[in-house]
């Protein structure tokens, strides 16, 4: 495993982060392929034994289901203090007026959630799921900072949004002292590369890290076009978020990973890592080998003539993942 530095701060990540909206319990939540503890325990052990530190969850995730199952991976199979551990904060959580958005009154709340669910007394870097319009920046960007001065986390970072949203947000924050964000989790992947006209120089500018959500398009970049899994069948959000025909971008990977000869997964991984604002990709297993997978891809040095076979398919769209309908609670993009 590599390790790199996230943005410009000095927090230490592996290059490859556990995605854990995976896990949790099925009857929670609107995700049906949710693994529940003992069908996880694997992939958790895979992460371990592959030295991925940076693990990744939401309070929405199955409606806190994640981030209980998470802590108690944590300390099965590891220790604490071997792990970064992130999670968010912004979807409905429950009806009260702290149960949903970026209020002072909802960000205390829901950390104090949790960090009892995570089992844990700190988070390293606590985001902001997304941008909540409802409420002033001044006012979230202050909360986030006294949670961190109050020692409940270490970083703050966010997800999400339009770039001058973030430059806002950042600013607001700079103007009055108070903790700014590190990292921006965004969407990022050869089916959805937006990111590069809209965020990735203001990232580059203010030595902010970028952690790709979905880097393998949920699993399209991942198999011949066509080929349908238990997730993909069941997974409504996957649908809105991924709209597009783009089967000359799949049917690129795969001729690009059979020339290889390693799984297409590994190469568009690879190519999203050529990124140098990319620190660290998140990665969503939902069985062994899918992180072996992703551990590969950071060897791969694709040419740029095959860099330039993939994007070539690619046409310009909305950054998808900024602004998508919300059905009720569990009903997160990622």
């Amino acid at each position: 495993m590599e390790y790199t530095r996230l943005g410009t701060s000095g927090l230490k990540v592996s290059r490859v982060t556990l995605g854990c909206m995976s896990f949790g319990d099925p009857s929670r939540g609107n995700n049906q392929w949710t693994l529940d503890d003992e069908r996880a325990e694997p992939i958790f052990r895979e992460a371990v034994e592959l030295g991925i530190t940076f693990w990744d969850t939401a309070n929405a995730y199955g409606q806190g289901a994640s981030e209980e199952t998470v802590g108690r991976a944590i300390r099965k199979y590891t220790r604490r203090e071997d792990i970064v551990l992130a999670t968010k904060v912004f979807f409905k959580m429950g009806d009260g007026p702290g149960g949903a958005g970026l209020s002072r009154r909802a960000i205390m709340e829901q950390v104090d959630a949790s960090l009892a669910r995570l089992g844990t007394d700190y988070i390293d870097l606590y985001q902001i799921h997304r941008l909540d319009p409802e409420t002033p920046v001044e006012e979230t960007m202050e909360a986030l900072h006294d949670v961190v001065k109050a020692g409940k986390a270490r970083y703050i970072g966010a997800s999400s949004m339009w770039a001058w949203q973030f430059s806002k947000m950042q600013y607001t924050a700079r103007l009055h002292g108070w903790t700014e964000f590190t990292s921006m989790q965004n969407q990022y992947s050869l089916m959805q590369r937006e990111e590069e006209r809209e965020m990735f120089g203001l990232l580059a500018d203010q030595g902010v890290g970028s952690i790709p959500w979905s880097p393998l398009a949920k699993g399209r970049l991942a198999r011949p076009w066509g080929e349908q899994t238990a997730r993909s069948e069941t997974d409504a959000v996957a649908r809105q978020l991924m709209p597009h025909d783009d089967k000359p971008i799949v049917d690129a990977v795969q001729a690009v990973a059979a020339g290889r000869g390693v799984p297409m997964a590994q190469v568009a991984l690879a190519w999203v890592l050529r990124n140098p604002v990319v620190c660290a990709p998140i990665v969503g297993p939902t069985r062994t080998g899918h992180l072996a997978d992703a551990a590969a891809a950071l060897s791969l040095r694709l040419t740029d003539e095959e860099a330039q076979r993939l994007q070539a398919p690619y046409t310009p769209r909305m950054p998808s993942g900024i602004q998508i309908p919300v059905a009720g609670p569990g009903a997160v993009p990622r």
